[in-house]
């Protein structure tokens, strides 16, 4: 399994959300490319970017910030926060990210999306499903900066993406996330049993690296860690094993 470091950017700022309140924002005063190199020299071969002014607003807020980190030696970079069109989509791989992650287009018009899926690759785009667990277990989609619920569910979704050679899932727990509570285990479980074709990102609650090696062994594809990372619950030795991809 690989672990993924994330790097939220909310105007040109590193900060972590709160489960996705932006009222409820932690900035760090950290450099992003500064931040970046320090993962790079560690050995990490891939990085999570989100534009979370994109995500909320639909306008790319972070462009400028991210293509300075393009113009370095750095990991591999998959990118998400306001990609709704396929010229998004277009003009983010031709700018040099690896991935491009589309999260409330993928909710809203996944028929849509998977044409970007087959014409693009299935390498190059991940989608971004972030839930809330109902009462009853079912994991409910939100969108736009995970302010409006959406009336369809995980599962149903997914289903409307057979046959496009859909791959990457990056799939959050949002009452997780920002917690440092731990993983949302059921959910991956469910996911990794309902399709085992996927390679699922879990994201949300990781605190150390028991919750790193309890999804490895579960069979989870990579792990998305920030504030763990960012506060130092997650230290740099325990992450040197999850950092390459084999």
């Amino acid at each position: 399994m690989q672990l993924i470091p994330a790097i939220d950017l909310r105007g040109g700022q590193v900060v972590r959300l709160l489960r996705g309140n932006f009222g409820k924002e932690t900035r760090y005063a950290v450099d992003p490319l500064g931040l970046v190199e320090r993962y790079r020299e560690l050995g990490c071969t891939l990085m999570h970017l989100v534009d979370l002014d994109g995500a909320r607003g639909g306008e790319p807020g972070n462009r400028e910030s991210i293509r300075a980190l393009l113009s370095r030696p750095a990991p591999g970079l998959q990118v998400g926060g306001g990609i709704r069109e396929r010229s998004d989509v277009e003009a983010w791989l031709a700018m040099g990210v690896d991935r491009v992650v589309v999260g409330s287009t993928a909710v809203e018009r996944p028929q849509e999306v998977a044409t970007w899926i087959r014409e693009f690759g299935a390498e190059r785009v991940v989608l971004a499903l972030d839930v809330t667990l109902q009462e009853s277990g079912q994991p409910r989609l939100r969108t736009r900066g995970w302010e409006v619920e959406s009336p369809t569910g995980l599962w149903d979704l997914l289903d409307q993406y057979s046959g496009s050679g859909l791959r990457h899932v990056l799939c959050t727990d949002i009452a997780r996330d920002g917690t440092l509570e731990g993983p949302s285990v059921g959910l991956y479980r469910e996911a990794l049993a309902r399709h085992p074709e996927l390679a699922w990102q879990a994201s949300g609650g990781v605190r150390g690296r028991a919750d790193l090696e309890d999804l490895r062994k579960m069979g989870v594809a990579a792990a998305i860690s920030g504030r763990a990372l960012l506060d130092g619950t997650l230290t740099e030795e325990e992450i040197l094993p999850f950092l390459r991809h084999e």
